[in-house]
């Protein structure tokens, strides 16, 4: 008779739960996952875990009838939301920027519905102009970080730096990242819509991601930082080591090569999906990572 009361009682539980039910939760556990994926490895984090500490105490104080801790800690919660927006405007602005993604798209039917035409690819030419340059500078040790532009503007990074409008070539990107010129430290932007190099010496935001290799320097942080805030793709030149790394979508692939590079640049500039996994970082079986392995 118990097991029969128990089955009785699952039964009647489940029977409450509705469509819009499991629904509910699953969009729910969706949004909390991508919350917790995208915060991961940022001060952001950090600040989340006090945020639900403080919440569970402040739920535990209401349990226990203590007023005054209670109010206390209520009151902090309501004045903490709006230091939350002061302090991390940059964390807030690339989770914005993400929710604000369009790659849904990427479908060729809505692609019509939002006059996506085929002349947003980036040229097959383009591709190969810089892959060479960046393998040139790879093989001379000189640093350099292009970012090629895809559906979110960059309009506010092109005004940092120095207006070029010039068309790309392996050999212009060469020389912008000439070591001891002004235009060296800076980033390179390749327009989308205009195929050409829209400006040098940009200034690009730092990524906030605290689980980086302490060997990556300020190059890689701010490839890594201007594909956080947006869906731009860079190419990041080591000059310490020559190593070529792409980021994209927060992700950072290192040691390319000619083959590799091509094959990443060809994948996201034409409109492609592309795997981006936990760890933020994917390797290629070059030379460069053997070494390093043994």
């Amino acid at each position: 008779m118990g097991d029969i009361g128990i089955f009785s009682t699952a039964r009647e539980l489940l029977s409450m739960i509705s469509i819009q039910n499991i629904i509910d939760i699953a969009i729910v556990a969706f949004i909390a996952y991508k919350l917790i994926s995208w915060i991961s490895g940022t001060q952001a984090a950090e600040v989340a875990k006090g945020v639900v500490l403080l919440l569970l105490v402040t739920q535990l104080a209401s349990l226990l009838g203590l007023v005054t801790l209670n109010y206390i800690l209520r009151s902090v919660l309501t004045i903490g939301v709006v230091l939350i927006v002061v302090l991390f405007q940059p964390e807030l602005r690339a989770f914005l920027s993400r929710l604000g993604r369009t790659s849904f798209k990427e479908n060729s039917f809505i692609r019509k519905i939002f006059a996506l035409s085929e002349n947003n690819f980036v040229p097959v030419e383009i591709i190969e102009e810089v892959t060479k340059a960046c393998v040139e500078m790879g093989k001379a040790r000189c640093g350099a970080l292009i970012v090629l532009e895809r559906a979110s503007s960059l309009a506010s990074i092109v005004d940092t730096g120095v207006l070029l409008d010039a068309q790309i070539s392996a050999e212009l990107l060469t020389n912008i990242f000439v070591q001891n010129t002004p235009l060296h430290d800076g980033a390179a932007v390749i327009s989308r819509e205009h195929h050409r190099i829209m400006a040098a010496g940009c200034l690009l935001p730092l990524t906030q991601n605290k689980n980086l290799r302490k060997e990556l320097g300020t190059r890689h942080r701010a490839g890594l930082g201007i594909s956080e805030v947006s869906d731009a793709v860079a190419v990041i030149v080591s000059e310490e080591t020559g190593t070529i790394s792409l980021a994209a979508n927060g992700s950072l692939s290192r040691f390319l090569n000619a083959e590799t590079l091509k094959e990443q640049l060809t994948e996201y500039l034409t409109q492609r999906e592309s795997t981006v996994y936990a760890d933020g970082f994917r390797r290629f079986g070059s030379d460069d990572e053997k070494k390093e392995k043994k």
